[in-house]
């Protein structure tokens, strides 16, 4: 939670002061991630030992690597970072839940769940909230919750709401796409969801962001963390 206030502080900052941050200081804002289908063993191997080198906020994994990458990670300063119900969010509660258990028992400290796109199409917000609350349950004490509410897919309206569900329901962050849907963070999108969850709740912009310049403007647009799969030509300034 430290941790959380100390992005949430920085992004402040960085909004409200006429110079931009140097590439290298990014990195504390940075989760390095590696979600694609095809990740292999050493792909994982790879980020992690970059991620050290770099001192990125975390690295954010598959279920199915978070021991490797906590194991990879223990005692170097960056967070193992697990995705739940990734990338399409159309799990039942139970099984979302369950997936946070068993990342957090194998190490995972913090977790980027995707909300059910369609209960929130539908207006069903009860499910909405269930949903989050479960893996909230399920982390709390042992990780911080991220909710991708996966914006390209939303109405502005249904972004507002989203982002008060997860707030209600206890979640750490919300959090902008997936980067496997038809779209990805925009600065208008980071922009709202800052204004919806104020300042005291983390806002993660992820998907499409590539180079220092996208970092910069996501954060001043309210954004405390990144993802973003360039994070080494990020804070390179190249």
């Amino acid at each position: 939670m430290e941790n959380n206030e100390m992005m949430r502080r920085a992004a402040a900052e960085a909004g409200s002061s006429a110079k931009d941050p140097a590439p290298a200081d990014l990195a504390k804002y940075i989760d390095h991630t590696i979600l694609k289908p095809d990740a292999s063993e050493a792909d994982v191997r790879r980020i992690c030992e970059e991620a050290k080198t770099y001192q990125f906020a975390s690295v954010c994994v598959n279920p199915c690597y978070i021991r490797l990458a906590a194991d990879l990670l223990e005692g170097s300063g960056v967070t193992p970072c697990c995705v739940i119900a990734f990338p399409l969010g159309a799990t039942p509660p139970e099984s979302k839940a369950g997936e946070t258990r068993d990342a957090v028992n194998n190490g995972a400290e913090e977790v980027d769940m995707v909300i059910n796109v369609g209960a929130v199409k539908s207006g069903n917000w009860e499910l909405v909230r269930k949903d989050i609350e479960g893996v909230v349950a399920a982390a709390k004490g042992h990780a911080l919750v991220k909710v991708i509410i996966e914006t390209c897919l939303l109405t502005d309206e249904e972004k507002v709401k989203a982002c008060k569900a997860a707030k209600e329901a206890g979640a750490d962050f919300v959090k902008t796409s997936t980067g496997f849907s038809t779209g990805g963070a925009t600065v208008e999108d980071v922009r709202l969801m800052r204004q919806t969850v104020g300042p005291d709740m983390g806002v993660k912009a992820s998907g499409g962001i590539r180079t220092y310049q996208d970092c910069v403007d996501m954060i001043r647009a309210g954004a405390s963390r990144i993802g973003a799969s360039a994070g080494i030509k990020i804070v390179s300034g190249s």
